[in-house]
């Protein structure tokens, strides 16, 4: 399989946010919708900071509220 994890960036440190994604769709205005294998999806403002997808990562930054 090809999915990865989602993780929020928050300073130096790592936190899931959601398992198993499989779609990164990036839209107009800076949000981001991330959906996994089961179809549940999460939509967030901010940046993908960093992927590793030999590690199925993705680091997420969201915008400072």
């Amino acid at each position: 399989m090809c999915e990865a994890n989602v993780y929020i960036v928050k300073g130096d440190k790592e936190e899931l946010l959601m398992e198993s994604v499989e779609t990164a769709k990036h839209m107009k205005d800076d949000s981001w919708i991330f959906t996994n294998l089961f179809g549940e999806q999460k939509e967030l403002k901010g940046k993908i900071k960093r992927m590793n997808l030999v590690d199925h990562k993705i680091l997420f930054e969201p915008h400072n509220r």
